[in-house]
């Protein structure tokens, strides 16, 4: 059955309604223990002073959301400004060498950051991952390339080489980190693309300017060598039409996000109240899988707004980097889950198509998850609860395969299309997609909070829950389930427009 099956609309306003109030529900819940636990001793650790004015504190505990936004927003700005003018200028200038000029700015924003022996470090790995490409042995570029992400992720190696670094902030260690993390991601994409080169290497430049880019630098997102070498050497800098309206309009939805962000953190905490664990037992199952849901849904509006900024910027350098996520709320199949789409892209491309090609195999598709996860392993940094993550993960995704080509054999895929509707077959995929959405949120909220956190979500809404919470969760997840589908349905009615019959022959002719 197709995507572009249909409901009732009666049927898609109930829906909406239920939809609606059960997040009205959850939230009042939410919001009812924020206000009433404030002076319990989780809260006062990382419940900041918010609004003196109208008597509201905030929750501050998220490091990076903190160091963004507030403690560090005016040094990002000052260096992301910094570049847009400068590249700006220059690129009026000299279009040609617009590549070579970002570097020198990045290189010389890294260097007055971080320190010579930072940048010295960085080219170290880049001097080594460069003289693999030229061999052009894929293999080999992924054992020196994992290899080097390996000693920036794994003890002792990276306390060793973090002593490099001279100096002392708070912002060092995430500087540090996501410096040399995304410079290895980006060193092994500039590999793997010259080892697909036909007519001699890349040279030694065009790694030092694909990697010192300062917008990708400490942040990412990453974006595959390919694509930025013939997008930042195109001298052509002419805008599509509405572009930078386009721009404009990326900036100001950002921009409204973080206020928002900003508003909810005076009033739903969130972050704090999961890791209060005997506040948490009294929650009601409802306030659980709300609490469960908001944490996976600000994890995305948080990597969405910090790649949306950089993104911004990278679209006036007259780049197009890597979309932002898909939200959270939109997701119910494990194919699609992800928070950073650069690292997703750059895994997809070098690793999962790669090895599972059209991903119809059960074994190449097992195969590949396997490969991907172990990558991302590393790239989290592996621990027990990254352990956890990525096997549950890698598991959902090829359970998804397993059910589909179960389903996809006689006798289901005769009674699916012989005797069911188009509507009733979406709304028994429905189904299944509600429970696979339920699967998502708890796999990636143990990584987003605790592990213990999860067993308990789980347990209330599985054990203890049941069948009252259970299918009543289930059911909500259901109803925001078909009116994703229904979203999806209009837009590939956009997309691809059924064709229009054509008028029969007598109605043509004029009486």
């Amino acid at each position: 059955m197709g995507i572009k099956a249909a409901l009732p609309r009666y049927e898609l306003y109930c829906y909406t309604v239920v939809l609606f109030l059960a997040l009205l529900w959850a939230g009042s819940w939410i919001i009812e223990a924020s206000s009433g636990n404030v002076s319990r001793r989780a809260f006062r650790e990382s419940v900041k002073p918010g609004w003196h004015y109208f008597g509201r504190k905030m929750d501050a505990s998220d490091f990076e959301w903190v160091m963004w936004f507030t403690t560090f927003r005016n040094h990002i700005l000052f260096a992301l400004s910094g570049h847009v003018i400068f590249a700006k200028i220059c690129s009026m200038v000299s279009p040609r060498n617009r590549s070579l000029i970002y570097m020198m700015y990045g290189s010389l924003a890294v260097l007055i950051t971080m320190g010579w022996t930072y940048v010295s470090l960085i080219l170290s790995h880049c001097i080594v991952l460069y003289s693999v490409a030229l061999i052009k042995r894929k293999w080999l570029c992924f054992v020196a390339g994992l290899t080097s992400l390996a000693t920036f992720k794994m003890e002792p190696f990276n306390t060793w080489q973090e002593g490099f670094v001279t100096g002392s902030f708070d912002l060092q260690d995430v500087l540090f980190y996501g410096g040399c993390g995304f410079s290895i991601m980006r060193c092994m994409s500039f590999a793997l693309e010259n080892c697909e080169k036909k007519d001699g290497s890349y040279s030694f430049m065009d790694l030092i300017k694909y990697n010192f880019y300062l917008p990708f630098f400490f942040f990412g997102p990453v974006m595959t060598f390919d694509r930025f070498h013939e997008q930042a050497n195109n001298s052509n800098l002419t805008r599509k039409e509405r572009e930078m309206w386009n721009i404009t309009i990326h900036a100001l939805v950002h921009l409204g996000a973080i206020l928002v962000v900003d508003v909810f953190f005076h009033f739903l905490y969130i972050l704090t109240i999961p890791s209060d664990l005997k506040l948490v037992k009294q929650l009601s199952d409802w306030s659980l899988a709300g609490l469960a849901y908001s944490n996976l849904v600000y994890d995305w509006v948080k990597a969405a707004v910090m790649f949306g900024v950089i993104n911004t910027v990278s679209r006036l350098d007259h780049l197009d980097p890597p979309q932002p996520p898909k939200c959270i709320t939109m997701l119910y199949v494990f194919a699609e889950t992800h928070f950073d789409r650069g690292i997703n892209d750059w895994l997809c491309k070098y690793v999962y198509d790669y090895i599972g090609e059209n991903h119809d195999a059960i074994f190449k598709e097992l195969v590949a998850t396997i490969c991907t996860f172990v990558v991302t392993t590393l790239w989290l940094g592996p621990c027990e609860l990254v352990y956890i993550w990525s096997f549950f993960n890698c598991f959902g995704l090829n359970f998804e395969l397993w059910v589909a080509k179960f389903f996809s054999i006689p006798p289901f895929s005769t009674i699916e299309r012989g005797l069911m509707s188009e509507a009733m077959s979406r709304r028994i995929r429905g189904l299944f997609n509600a429970v696979n959405f339920w699967q998502i949120v708890l796999y990636n909220v143990l990584a987003l909070n605790s592990l213990d956190f999860a067993q308990l979500v789980a347990k209330r809404l599985l054990l203890k829950g049941f069948p009252l919470s259970t299918l009543s969760v289930l059911f909500v997840t259901y109803c925001g389930v078909q009116l994703i589908k229904e979203r999806e349905r209009k837009q590939a009615l956009l997309d691809d427009p059924e064709p229009v019959a054509p008028p029969e022959l007598g109605k043509q002719k004029a009486e």
